[in-house]
């Protein structure tokens, strides 16, 4: 039995041996091949550069400016280089004396690891101009590399600045949602730059590469190009844009240029910023300037400004209200005051307006008609119909972040503060205020509505590569709503041409408009005030936003305009000249053709 037991353990020692002689002299080394090939074959993938956007004409509007990034060799900072970090820095700051050498060290420190051997950023961007007097010496220094690096620059600065959106460093969410972005290091952060950022930044080129044992490439082995340069045309004309920047120049809101389609040939939220600003990242004290002013200058009013339509929702309530329980030749008569229960809602004009039907209602923005309208429909029908007008839901431009806005009911009030809807409200609803909230963008498209009678999808991109960028406009009318329409396009038109429209003085346009002013209320009017202060008698944060929504020509639509001055009063008279101006301009450059 001791035999047995001698001869097994022999026997399994020998077999454990065997196989460790095995693992050893095969199995490892078949390890000690990959991990020997990793250190021999290196992979480098390559950024791409981002493609250009450029207007209508093929004017660059977001460009790369080139220039130089410097990089440093790893592992500088170890005793046995004996101070050649510092060596290195010193010589960069000798070239380049401006640079912040405490923010290159502190960028070289964070990515400076055993396990790094990569040449490390120190420097993000130095000008062509600045770079090529200074180049070839750099070069002679082996532990730094020269790397050609764009930066994304705005030729027109604040010109169109919320809707052209930025580039700048990414972040470690960005970077989780986009791998590439470790890579490139900058993204999109806001209008066009960020909703088409995937397009525009490219997909990264790789390149095999054969090293030695102090990192040199021996040989390249294959290239993969990246995918880069893509090319972005928009609808907008940047002179347009200019000129419109001029027109507003000291006002704060927005204004919307497009064609019929739903093509945007201008479109701007006002005060504007300069957007190279955020490229290499803003200043505290700019950064506090910008959030802190009243005027919200960082807001994009065009798809985040939230504001009271005012009279300008009158256009597409007046068409609901004859297609379903009223009728065309229904008539009011004003008497600038109509009592509710406890309430009294008046009309803007003292002494009323008299006997009035859609037509002058519409033509002298009777409040009274649309009070007495909405007690006749209710609230089930006018927020159902004006939410398939495009209410109350994005519009589907092309900017990212946009709001819905609100077109309240019962089942919204209900849902929000879990409380009943009073009949007040309906009334309040028809003259676009009370919870009722739109952003420009919507009003510009609802103005198209009105036009055409059909709703588009408003667009920047034109061309995205070599793919024509062209939404189908939606048919949301019925056939009834479709044949009253004209109705409304000539109260519409007798706004700004028959003598009591409430835009015709303010006029000096060439082309013959029809739209809608508005007056949107900023402070409620308190029901014990006999007779109300005009506009330019309030404070100026405490006067009511000016709507003027248009398109034209009138018989054959091809443009809208539609313009919001924040506290600007009456819409008429802040925004008539505005509109004007700009219906002139596209005349003058063919962009509208009067038949």
């Amino acid at each position: 039995m001791r035999i047995k037991f001698m001869i097994f353990l022999f026997i399994s020692v020998a077999l454990a041996l065997l196989v460790r002689v095995y693992y050893l002299s095969i199995e490892s080394n078949r390890y000690y091949e990959k991990l020997s090939l990793n250190n021999t074959i290196k992979t480098e993938y390559i950024a791409p550069v981002r493609g250009e956007i450029h207007d209508n004409k093929g004017r660059p509007i977001a460009v790369n400016k080139l220039g130089f990034k410097i990089q440093l060799k790893p592992h500088l900072r170890s005793k046995k280089h004996k101070g050649e970090f510092k060596k290195e820095i010193e010589s960069v700051l000798k070239f380049f004396p401006n640079l912040d050498k405490e923010k290159m060290i502190r960028k070289y420190k964070r990515k400076d690891s055993f396990y790094n051997h990569d040449y490390i950023d120190i420097v993000d961007f130095i000008p062509y101009d600045a770079m090529m007097p200074k180049y070839s010496q750099l070069l002679l220094h082996d532990n730094l590399k020269i790397i050609p690096a764009p930066k994304r620059y705005y030729p027109f600065g604040d010109i169109a600045s919320h809707v052209i959106g930025y580039v700048s460093k990414a972040n470690k969410k960005d970077i989780q949602s986009d791998p590439l972005l470790e890579l490139i290091g900058y993204t999109g952060k806001n209008g066009i730059e960020k909703y088409y950022n995937r397009y525009l930044e490219g997909e990264a080129g790789k390149k095999i590469v054969q090293v030695n044992a102090n990192n040199q490439v021996i040989k390249e082995l294959s290239y993969i190009p990246p995918k880069e340069n893509r090319k972005l045309i928009l609808n907008i004309d940047i002179e347009l844009q200019k000129y419109i920047s001029k027109l507003f120049k000291g006002k704060a809101g927005a204004i919307i240029v497009m064609k019929t389609d739903g093509s945007i040939l201008a479109a701007s939220s006002f005060p504007e910023y300069d957007l190279n600003t955020f490229v290499s990242g803003i200043s505290q004290k700019e950064w506090i300037a910008l959030t802190t002013n009243l005027d919200k200058p960082f807001t994009n009013k065009l798809v985040n400004g939230l504001y009271p339509p005012g009279s300008t929702i009158k256009t597409g309530l007046g068409l609901i209200y004859i297609t379903t329980k009223l009728y065309p030749s229904w008539n009011v008569n004003c008497t600038a005051k109509m009592p509710l229960g406890k309430r009294v809602f008046r009309c803007w004009k003292h002494g009323g307006h008299g006997k009035t039907n859609i037509v002058k209602a519409i033509r002298e923005s009777c409040d009274d008609y649309f009070y007495k309208g909405s007690l006749q429909v209710g609230i089930k029908i006018m927020s159902e119909g004006l939410k398939r007008m495009g209410l109350g839901k994005k519009t589907g431009v092309d900017l990212p972040n946009e709001f819905i806005g609100t077109v309240p009911s019962r089942e919204w009030k209900m849902r929000k503060y879990g409380q009943p809807w009073y009949m007040g409200e309906t009334v309040n609803t028809s003259i676009g205020q009370g919870d009722m909230l739109v952003t420009p963008m919507q009003m510009a498209v609802y103005t198209a509505l009105m036009a055409t009678g059909k709703l588009p999808v408003p667009h920047f991109a034109k061309f995205i590569g070599d793919r024509l960028y062209n939404p189908k406009p939606k048919d949301v009318l019925t056939p009834k709503e479709k044949r009253y329409l004209p109705i409304i396009q000539k109260a519409m038109m007798e706004v700004c041409n028959y003598p009591k429209g409430t835009a015709t003085h303010f006029l000096h346009s060439k082309v013959k408009l029809a739209g809608k002013t508005g007056t949107a209320q900023v402070i409620g009017i308190k029901q014990d005030i006999k007779k109300r202060k005009l506009e330019h008698e309030l404070a100026y944060y405490s006067r009511s936003h000016a709507w003027f929504t248009t398109y034209g020509p009138y018989k054959h639509p091809q443009v809208i305009v539609t313009a919001l001055v924040e506290h600007g009063g009456h819409g008429g008279h802040a925004a008539g000249a505005i509109v004007s101006d700009i219906y002139n301009w596209l005349l003058e450059h063919k962009y509208i053709t009067q038949r």
